[in-house]
């Protein structure tokens, strides 16, 4: 492949002064991340400004600086180099050919980001990009859009928001060919007055909708005819995925893999296609419908695809699972420490209830952030889902878990505890052979750490 850009074309893009010739194979924001070869933007945030690491990303190999303050090295310089993010990405979008995909929702985007990008790299190696990590905010989007191959078949970008009018934002940068919304749940309720709110915040995706562009909409969702109504005006298309009967890629027959995950055959506009789901659950049946739609719309394999499924690994805390040594024998640990809100709360608390064990069944709770006044609502209505997965122990985090220890009683035995690093001791006394623990919080309150903890390090 050809090099990412050149000073030049930096320079023009973003309306720059070129000092010094150099081409780039890779962009960052981050000095810790500086690769050889890379263009290093250096950000002026409230915490700190980027500059001071210039020195830093030059020994690290960056080929070039993207600043706006004279500096040592070859640079371009700009006024404000936040704005000249924004304009980078916005020229790598116009100069690409790729079939652009946009992902939001409340829950699920980043795990159907990365589906997707194993559905269409099975079949094009190479030549799918796709956002890292969640990279899905006002700087993450422009830095993945400006990493795109100028060869590239397909681009897939994760879009977030927190509050109204983010997304309407990020999605006229992305200029989509398809939009997908994978959910709708009271995720960062805190800043929305009802979840309709959200629904509407999130469907601001389709207003970047390129021409004759595709909407895909959760046809399950109580929100669907709000979302469809709000896709109409921009898109030249609407499909919807889902286990209802009347989507238009539906999961037509459905059953337990006997390895864990789904066997599924879905029914597509003008398909059929039977592949099994490797992660267990309903709602990761539910976006594997969701990245065949988006296959079908750009006019990808699906039989690669279908493949692709079957062989995706959980992404860590994100419900990697994990056998982990325990006295003298093994236990399950479910890894969702990354985040948490009511409706991916009892997804997963579903995916534990239905899992085969010889043991108990532990759950590692930790408080829901950004809830609003709802937030004891939303903890306590918790207490169901456990009864029902057959939780026998509650290890539960953080001071918004108080709402849910008082609801569970003595229905369940339980320990409430204030932080990450109380529950750790918790949960190595509680895990023995044959256990299956769902470790599962907002990433605020650290249990990622836990996981580590009790994996000793290892995967």
């Amino acid at each position: 492949m050809s090099g990412l850009w050149s000073s030049a074309e930096i320079a023009t893009a973003v309306g720059g002064d070129a000092h010094g010739t150099f081409e780039v194979s890779g962009v960052t924001f981050d000095s810790r991340e500086v690769q050889p070869g890379d263009l290093f933007i250096a950000l002026k945030g409230e915490a700190t400004d980027g500059h001071r690491f210039v020195a830093q990303a030059l020994e690290k190999g960056a080929a070039g600086l993207l600043v706006s303050q004279p500096v040592e090295g070859p640079h371009v310089q700009v006024a404000e180099t936040a704005r000249a993010l924004d304009e980078l990405g916005r020229a790598s979008r116009a100069r690409s050919s790729a079939r652009i995909i946009g992902v939001t929702g409340s829950v699920g985007k980043t795990s159907t980001k990365e589906a997707l990008y194993a559905a269409l790299d099975r079949a094009d190696p190479g030549r799918t990009h796709r956002s890292v990590k969640s990279y899905n905010n006002h700087t993450g989007v422009p830095l993945s859009l400006a990493r795109m191959p100028r060869e590239a078949s397909y681009g897939i970008f994760e879009m977030g928001m927190n509050h109204a009018g983010e997304l309407a934002a990020l999605t006229r940068l992305v200029r989509p060919h398809v939009a997908l919304v994978t959910a709708i749940a009271s995720a960062h309720r805190e800043f929305f007055e009802s979840e309709e709110a959200i629904a509407d915040a999130k469907g601001e995706i389709f207003e970047g909708l390129e021409g004759g562009g595709t909407a895909i909409l959760p046809f399950d969702s109580p929100h669907r005819d709000r979302l469809a109504a709000l896709a109409g005006p921009h898109a030249a298309r609407m499909v919807t995925f889902g286990l209802g009967e009347g989507a238009d890629v539906r999961a037509a027959y459905l059953v337990r893999a006997p390895r864990g995950g789904t066997m599924v055959t879905a029914t597509l506009p003008d398909a059929q296609l039977s592949f099994t789901v490797g992660q267990p659950g309903e709602h990761m049946v539910s976006n594997a419908l969701a990245v065949l739609a988006a296959v079908w719309a750009v006019g990808g394999d699906l039989a690669a695809a279908g493949l692709a499924l079957a062989d995706l690994a959980a992404i860590p805390g994100r419900g990697e699972r994990r056998m982990v040594s325990v006295g003298g024998g093994e236990a399950l640990l479910i890894d969702e420490s990354y985040n948490a809100n009511p409706a991916s709360m009892v997804a997963t608390l579903k995916v534990l209830g239905e899992e085969p064990v010889a043991g108990r069944r532990i759950v590692v709770l930790g408080s829901m952030r950004e809830l609003g006044p709802d937030s004891d609502a939303f903890h306590a209505a918790l207490a169901e889902p456990i009864a029902e997965a057959g939780v026998d122990y509650a290890i539960l985090v953080g001071e918004e878990m108080e709402a849910l220890a008082k609801a569970l009683g003595r229905r369940t035995d339980l320990a409430h505890v204030p932080d990450a690093a109380a529950a750790t001791g918790l949960a190595r006394e509680a895990i023995g052979p044959g256990d299956a623990m769902l470790v599962k919080g907002s990433n605020s309150i650290g249990l990622a750490a836990l996981v580590e903890a009790l994996a000793g390090g290892k995967g």
